[in-house]
């Protein structure tokens, strides 16, 4: 089994600032874990590259508006005569102008408070170019697996869900999630993708730009309550596309054991009536009860469990390929440990992490049950396997 690590340096950069709940460092700090755990693993490659999405590749979503005004807010603090001109999409440096972004007034309309640095009030310079990065990083994990050259490829910096068409939000510029599904329809001409979110966060970009196509199933398991406020069980789909949404909102403390059920009840029946040509699943450690930022209940074992299940999934429907992409927590000594689960799970392989004595054992079987029965309700008149 072949596992490819796709990373670009430059995603270091997507760092919101002191005081920010995301910052840079958090990529540091995994590959440190990783060389410990994985580094001399011949069943893993890490790859690296200096690739960034173009303009195009940003148009599969975003509109030319939003790209043009974020390109300028993010580089407006630095020297002209820095700039890479073409990669800007100017021809020279007269094009460029004085050295002014947009005021903070215009660029709300095109993202939201949380996406600026605290210290600030601003779009971080050069985080518009990191975020290229990640959303390149994301579209060569599909290049890699379609073209054989990895059974397996795990995207560093992917999952950016909130970002919208024409607006980012919720700690994300780009959504290199959409925009790499509908890279694998385009260069490989896929008709069916599952796109797995276990963020503990509703994925609404995502799920907005997808929400009335019948080629994407798109599932996306999150804590109830919290931001956006979306993702509701109702919510599935529109148009040619109702039923191919498939919302499951978790309660506070929705642990291992509730997670592996809602597998083996919802997400396997629904990926093999499916029949996937392509998986891609993302979300990091935020699921993990420790996180700070929410309040969901699995260990480390219950991030392996989920890789777990994604490689019997990729096994049983996709010639054993899919795509992993990792981003989200906000506990930083969790984060690496959870992504290396995720990742041990999806290699068949087990990491052996010391037990805190006092850690808890979350369940919340009859609110599991609950969510269960309502989503399959809800479902029937659109899966066989609901019924």
């Amino acid at each position: 089994m072949s596992i490819a690590i796709l990373y670009n340096p430059e995603i270091q950069n997507y760092d919101f600032g002191l005081g920010h709940a995301f910052r840079g460092d958090r990529f540091v700090s995994f590959f440190q874990a990783y060389q410990e755990v994985f580094g001399a693993d011949g069943d893993f490659k890490v790859i690296r590259h200096e690739e960034l999405a173009w303009d195009e590749d940003l148009r599969l979503l975003h509109t030319p508006d939003y790209i043009n005004i974020l390109k300028a807010a993010s580089l407006a603090d630095e020297e002209p005569d820095d700039l890479n001109w073409p990669f800007l999409g100017y021809a020279n440096r007269s094009e460029w102008g004085p050295k002014v972004g947009p005021s903070r007034q215009s660029l709300s309309v095109y993202v939201s408070q949380d996406n600026l640095d605290p210290a600030t009030g601003r779009l971080p310079a050069g985080i518009e170019k990191a975020a290229r990065a990640v959303v390149k990083n994301s579209m060569l994990a599909v290049d890699t697996v379609q073209q054989g050259r990895a059974e397996k490829a795990v995207g560093i910096g992917g999952g950016l869900h909130h970002a919208k068409a024409g607006y980012g939000e919720g700690f994300c510029i780009y959504n290199d999630v959409v925009i790499a599904g509908r890279h694998a329809r385009k260069a490989y001409g896929l008709e069916r993708i599952l796109i797995l979110d276990t963020d503990a966060h509703a994925g609404n970009g995502t799920c907005e730009a997808f929400y009335d196509d019948p080629q994407v199933l798109y599932i996306d398991l999150h804590q109830a309550g919290i931001y956006p406020g979306t993702g509701a069980a109702e919510e599935i789909g529109s148009g040619a596309g109702k039923g191919f949404t498939v919302n499951v909102p978790l309660v506070s403390g929705t642990g291992d054991g509730d997670y592996e059920r809602i597998f083996d009840e919802i997400i396997i029946p629904l990926a093999r009536e499916f029949r996937p040509q392509l998986i891609i699943r993302y979300g990091g450690s935020d699921p993990h009860f420790a996180d700070s930022l929410t309040s969901l209940g699995l260990t480390m074992a219950g991030f392996e469990m989920i890789g777990a299940k994604m490689r019997q999934l990729a096994g049983e429907l996709c010639v054993g390929c899919c795509v992993d992409l990792l981003c989200s927590g906000y506990t930083p000594e969790i984060l690496p440990r959870a992504w290396l689960s995720l990742i041990a799970g999806l290699s068949g392989k087990t990491i052996q992490w010391p037990q805190p004595l006092s850690e808890p054992v979350y369940q919340r079987a009859a609110e599991t049950e609950a969510v269960i029965r309502q989503v399959k309700t809800i479902l029937q008149p659109y899966w066989k396997c609901m019924a």
